[in-house]
């Protein structure tokens, strides 16, 4: 090898792939072509096992990384060779290339790697790395939806999984072809919970329901139903009687986002309905209510002093105001509960005003009463939280990331 070969195979690091660059060029479609030689090709026959007699070289042309922001092309010089033995079944037969290119396949291996990366940690769409790698956007598509299959029939990426978190993801924005709008998205929690690193995407499966979870769940080995032993979800109660038939020895965990989240959806129905009852109308601008809106669902510790007047003003605008003031009270008691020095204090606080309010609440505060009730019937859930520590947080942000 020459020391203009060394230089170029390290710059373009074909040496990486067992090959030397024997001369390059640049078409019209400005795309880098690469000619290049086995450094150590292999002559045995895959039949016999016996080595062959060189007959000739064929091009094999596979797309590579791009160099310096340009599409490249490798074209392989492949020997192939003549098998010596008279009673073997192959007469003629190429070189195994199989470790630099898969049979059949239009890029190289390691070109695959570099676009999931690429779109996985890079965020690059399939329209920017399809124009990277000079492919098409279906191929390019293609090679994705390939390797992310093969990777979710890896055994090993259920290995380990203790910690599962299940939501619902909007998967379908427009109408037709008949396919759910919303997929159960799974995640695994292990590693967050045990702090060794980021949570992981298990799967996606089409539907949001019970059965949905139930069936994938019912899908797995017996050991990995075995070894779940927390399993985070938002209020839908398909979820939990599926968690619950499935896997008897898991605990339901409701994590904070979603019990806030519903306490929010109440005190925001308390304020309409008030809006409604005391002005004939829905909130318009400069109505009391309507003013302090989005100050309501604000926590009292990140409000400025200027939003705590506007909120007191407008919760005491009115008499009738009442019920949305103590519906108010109880949604920033509950962020309190979830913000006490220990888990042990949290979990005491939580249940003292779960039982607060899941009975005897005062008529004119029906939204108040409800939410009394829900909480109070997943009190097992919420309570969970605060023993596990597990939370479907980071299961949301993998809906943002798949968004």
């Amino acid at each position: 090898m020459t020391q203009r070969s060394a230089i170029a195979d390290t710059i373009c690091r074909t040496i990486e792939l067992g090959v030397t660059i024997t001369d390059a060029a640049i078409d019209g479609e400005d795309r880098t072509h690469l000619f290049c030689q086995l450094l150590d090709p292999k002559n045995t026959c895959p039949t016999c096992g016996q080595a062959g007699r060189l007959r000739d070289h064929v091009d094999r042309e596979v797309a590579d990384l791009p160099i310096v922001g340009h599409p490249t092309r490798l074209h392989l010089s492949v020997p192939r060779y003549v098998c010596a033995a008279t009673d073997c079944t192959t007469s003629v037969f190429r070189a195994d290339i199989s470790a630099i290119v898969a049979p059949r396949a239009q890029v190289t291996r390691r070109t695959t790697t570099w676009i999931m990366r690429a779109m996985i940690s890079d965020k690059m769409s399939v329209k920017a790395v399809a124009a990277a790698v000079g492919l098409s956007w279906n191929t390019v598509n293609t090679l994705a939806l390939a390797a992310v299959k093969k990777l979710a029939a890896a055994p090993a990426r259920l290995a380990g999984v203790r910690v599962l978190g299940v939501d619902e993801h909007k998967w379908k924005h427009v109408r037709g072809k008949g396919d759910p709008n919303f997929v159960t998205v799974l995640v695994d929690l292990t590693p967050i919970v045990d702090g060794t690193g980021p949570a992981r995407l298990l799967d996606m499966v089409a539907g949001r329901s019970k059965a949905a979870l139930k069936d994938w769940l019912g899908a797995r080995d017996q050991g990995f139903r075995d070894r779940i032993r927390v399993v985070t979800m938002d209020g839908f109660t398909g979820y939990r009687t599926a968690t619950a038939e499935a896997l008897d020895k898991a605990r339901v965990v409701m994590d904070p986002f979603h019990v806030v989240h519903l306490a929010a959806e109440k005190l925001t129905l308390c304020r309409q309905r008030v809006q409604q009852d005391t002005c004939g109308h829905r909130g318009r601008s400069g109505d009391p209510l309507y003013g302090i809106r989005r100050t309501l669902l604000t926590r009292i510790g990140l409000l400025t002093d200027k939003q705590k007047t506007r909120l007191r003003g407008g919760l005491d605008a009115r008499e009738e105001h009442v019920a949305v003031a103590v519906t108010y009270a109880i949604y920033q008691e509950l962020i309190d509960a979830y913000e006490q020095p220990t888990k042990r204090d949290s979990k005491i606080a939580m249940y003292k005003l779960l039982k607060k309010i899941k009975t005897g609440v005062p008529a004119g505060l029906s939204e108040l009463a409800q939410l009394g009730r829900s909480l109070w019937s997943r009190r097992a859930e919420i309570l969970a939280y605060f023993d596990t520590g597990a939370s479907n947080g980071p299961v949301e942000a993998i809906n943002g990331r798949l968004e």
